[in-house]
């Protein structure tokens, strides 16, 4: 056990050398893919990804103590908000960009700033829930009926603003897109759909939407570890055990289609030859902290069979697919997969799988802040 726990902190200490030297790279730029140069693009700040980069800056500062993470990151949430006063494109995703920023911000130093930021992010969160189908509404444009699985961790922000100010309104929508993600997204087998298209007016269900997986009906990886991960978060606030069943449904599903290597391929189903198609290192890091998470909540003799494959799973992607061997590499994980139907972001790096692999090597060196 002593051997473990020592390699553990060993590679901790690899990934805070690692975003120190990302710091210097990457400066005030909003990553999202690094591609076969190894050097991260820089999008819009509302981009859906701009929260994870801040958000290793201040999982690293709490981590260490270094305060110059703690500069680097603290000007973020002031960028995310002066978009928000301008033309914008902030959708259901705030959680992942105001979490990681005004919100753990608030949680590391007090700033009331920070508190003020993420509660205004949550209460556009909250009116982005459609009563009749009791879904949060994904995207902008006129797809007013499309919700996303991806959702299941964003409605963290909803609880910690319940419990911030004390006001249910917010948990009690959190629940109700839960139970949606429960009903309508995670199949009997564990498998997951990532785009549900429900009549607005009505509620009902349309149909189901292949987007980032091969197919209407097959297993896209992310989409499960998001799943994985938001019904252990969602356990973890409630105490409600369908939600525990619903993360432990898809953690059996992903657990037994992961391949010998332990890195799994971009979709579980796709027609494709098991040798020739790509993996997915951020759906490996997701669903690696999500089943941290889920042993966490759980007797030890039930959380063994959890965190024994995230910690098979963690070490993989560091030997495998780790940028170890190159200093000038301004990301940590290769061979992420970001949309492959559209031949987007192949086989590159993804800062959210950074961020998750960073979060879970923090997990397994004693953080219990959570922030998702």
């Amino acid at each position: 056990m002593a051997d473990i726990l020592e390699k553990d902190a060993v590679m901790w200490e690899k990934i805070a050398g690692k975003i120190k030297s990302m710091n210097a790279q990457i400066g005030e730029k909003s990553p999202h893919v690094a591609g076969a140069d190894g050097k991260y693009d820089d999008m819009r700040i509302d981009w859906w990804t701009s929260g994870f980069w801040p958000g290793m800056l201040w999982l690293a500062y709490d981590m260490t103590g270094d305060e110059t993470f703690k500069k680097s990151a603290w000007e973020w949430d002031d960028r995310l908000e002066r978009k928000m006063l301008e033309i914008n494109s902030f959708d259901h995703d705030v959680g992942f960009q105001f979490l990681p920023t005004a919100v753990f911000k608030y949680m590391l130093t007090g700033d009331q700033d920070g508190r003020r930021k993420g509660l205004a992010a949550a209460n556009f969160l909250a009116g982005r829930f459609n009563v009749n189908g009791r879904y949060i509404r994904a995207w902008n444009g006129d797809k007013h009926g499309w919700s996303i699985v991806d959702s299941a961790m964003n409605i963290s922000l909803l609880f910690w603003a319940a419990e911030e100010v004390g006001d249910p309104r917010f948990s009690e929508l959190a629940k109700l897109h839960a139970d949606t993600i429960v009903d309508k997204f995670i199949r009997e087998d564990g498998s997951v759909n990532h785009i549900v298209s429900f009549d607005p007016l009505t509620g009902e269900v349309i149909e189901v939407l292949g987007g980032q997986g091969e197919a209407p009906d097959s297993a896209w990886s992310r989409g499960a570890a998001w799943a994985l991960y938001g019904m252990a978060n969602t356990y973890r606030i409630t105490k409600d055990n369908k939600y525990l069943k619903a993360a432990q449904r898809v953690a059996h599903f992903f657990i037994a289609h992961l391949p010998a290597d332990r890195i799994p391929l971009w979709d579980f189903r796709t027609q494709g030859s098991p040798e020739q198609e790509p993996r997915d290192t951020s759906a490996g890091a997701i669903a690696a902290s999500g089943l941290l998470e889920l042993a966490a909540l759980l007797p030890e003799h039930e959380a063994r069979q959890y965190k024994t494959v995230a910690v098979e799973m963690l070490y993989a992607l560091s030997d495998h697919c780790g940028t170890w061997d190159n200093s000038q590499h301004e990301a940590i994980l290769r061979e992420g997969t970001g949309h492959k139907p559209a031949g987007q972001n192949v086989n590159v790096s993804l800062i959210y799988g950074d961020y998750y692999f960073a979060e879970a090597f923090a997990k397994l060196n004693g953080w219990t802040r959570r922030i998702f």
